[in-house]
């Protein structure tokens, strides 16, 4: 069960819930993953849902953590973003609603997608920390 507004006040950072809760947006080149090189998961910072992998991770000169592809898209939900001037693309996670990020055309081949997400609304675990912290199953992907 997601936790109530309170129990993810108290659990995160202001940064953290402003992302994840409110739609907020950290500052580029000034968070936890943008430069992250370690291969692990990164997973919903709410639900623990595993998201990303590092191997699909890619240096997209922006400033935040970019991904060419999740590791399964029917966890997340899409939606159009009018708040700035050209409409968006955003990224939230479907099982907590988290907001991650926003998905652009522009990403590498084959896809050609670049997944544009924030560090505060993801918790890595580096790959050595997989089967301890639950996640030995997504192991293979780093094999």
């Amino acid at each position: 069960d997601i936790m109530d507004k309170k129990e993810l006040k108290a659990k995160l950072t202001q940064l953290q819930y402003s992302v994840t809760q409110e739609g907020g947006t950290e500052p580029p080149f000034d968070n936890e993953y943008w430069d992250n090189k370690e291969p692990g998961l990164y997973v919903d910072i709410v639900s623990g849902e595993p998201l990303f992998s590092s191997a699909d991770k890619f240096d997209s000169g922006t400033g935040w953590p970019s991904f060419s592809k999740p590791l399964d898209e029917k966890l997340l939900l899409f939606s159009d973003d009018y708040k700035l001037r050209l409409p968006r693309t955003e990224v939230r996670s479907k099982n907590s609603e988290t907001h991650l990020g926003h998905v652009f055309p522009d990403g590498p081949a084959p896809a050609g997608l670049r997944y544009c997400l924030n560090s505060a609304s993801l918790r890595f675990i580096p790959l050595k920390d997989l089967e301890k912290e639950g996640y030995s199953e997504y192991l293979s992907l780093f094999r």
